[in-house]
């Protein structure tokens, strides 16, 4: 018999987390992560990693499993979670895995894509440009020249959006073209279960996050970060806006603001992602019940 992936997608601040938790409780399996971002052990309040309790409730991989330090990416991930994914199903029928880093979770469903052939010079010259212009330029030339991506991408990660820039440069195409190569066949069914809300209460529940992020001590754990600021993995919502309190001129308040703002539009572009992919089951996270997901699974 074939066994199971459930892959819970959502928005950030949907309430993901707490019903994979249910899901996985009920099943009595385990959880991994698809957030490109919890994987880090440095990072905990601006991630919203799983609370100690929701850890020991539930047994998760892909949780602090990494420093900021190593190079994490969809390739890799894929990789982690088809070798963890395998000794879940010696032990049991399904598994669960619970996410919204859209690139991530199509990586494990679907493969990774061909890695597109980038002409060194446009990459020097756009590191160059970036390193003397800074981010808002970057924004605006991908906007510009790539307008799919960056109504889709993590436009404030600067990496992906020199990505982004240096393979349309190149190629001529969207780099969203090269991620809708050709599917791979996984040995297990996946079932793709999505979580929606309307827009205003969303928003409301992300400000209110935000507020208690603050509240529990982000701008400590980011001041204690300034050194890797740099870093990748520190190219995240609610850490890179602080970096601005401790170092530039912003006060809270701002930075505060900004964080609310870049995390509402960070939500609005995973909706974007998810609802392209025509095989997610969408449920209101308000009324689903994790009986309504199991019964989406297939019959011994």
């Amino acid at each position: 018999m074939k066994k199971t992936c459930i892959v819970v997608v959502g928005p950030t601040a949907i309430g993901k987390t707490a019903f994979a938790i249910k899901l996985a409780q009920y099943l009595k399996t385990e959880i991994i992560s698809g957030d490109s971002r919890q994987c880090f052990k440095e990072l905990n309040i601006g991630v919203a990693k799983p609370s100690a309790e929701e850890l020991q409730a539930v047994k998760h991989h892909f949780i602090s499993s990494h420093s900021i330090k190593e190079d994490v990416n969809a390739g890799i991930f894929e990789q982690y979670a088809l070798k963890k994914i395998a000794g879940i199903f010696k032990q049991h029928d399904v598994a669960v895995m619970v996410g919204g880093t859209g690139l991530y979770i199509k990586t494990f469903c679907y493969g990774i894509d061909e890695v597109p052939v980038v002409n060194p010079a446009i990459r020097e010259k756009i590191n160059a440009d970036y390193e003397w212009e800074g981010l808002a330029w970057l924004q605006q030339e991908v906007e510009k020249n790539d307008p799919v991506y960056y109504a889709q991408g993590e436009i404030q990660n600067p990496h992906r959006l020199m990505r982004a820039l240096e393979v349309k440069l190149s190629t001529g195409k969207s780099i969203i073209e090269f991620q809708t190569q050709r599917k791979q066949i996984r040995d297990f069914n996946i079932i793709t279960v999505g979580l929606e809300m309307p827009r205003e209460d969303l928003y409301k529940r992300i400000n209110s996050r935000v507020d208690a992020m603050i509240q529990q001590g982000l701008p400590d754990e980011v001041k204690k970060l300034e050194p890797f600021k740099k870093l990748n993995a520190l190219q995240t919502v609610g850490y890179r806006e602080l970096f601005g309190y401790h170092i530039d001129d912003l006060t809270l308040e701002e930075a505060v603001e900004a964080i609310k703002i870049n995390t509402r539009q960070y939500a609005k572009r995973q909706m974007t992602w998810f609802k392209k992919d025509e095989s997610v089951n969408w449920f209101d996270v308000n009324t689903v019940t994790v009986e309504d997901v199991v019964k989406l699974i297939p019959a011994k």
